[in-house]
């Protein structure tokens, strides 16, 4: 292969090693309030209990 095929292939690995570092490291410091975060608990524990109501009629 020639060297500018081996500089592409080493640009585009380092392209997506960095963006997968980048993404890493931007999870953790996406901060839910709390009252969100109940929301999110109470529309969860009806989704499941309605799910095992559907369940049971089956």
């Amino acid at each position: 292969m020639p060297m500018i095929g081996w500089i592409f292939l080493l640009v585009a690995v380092i392209l997506i090693v960095g963006s997968l570092v980048i993404l890493r490291d931007s999870a953790n410091s996406m901060h839910i309030p709390k009252d969100k975060m109940d929301k999110i608990r109470k529309r969860k524990a009806e989704l499941e209990a309605q799910e095992k109501a559907d369940d049971e009629q089956w």
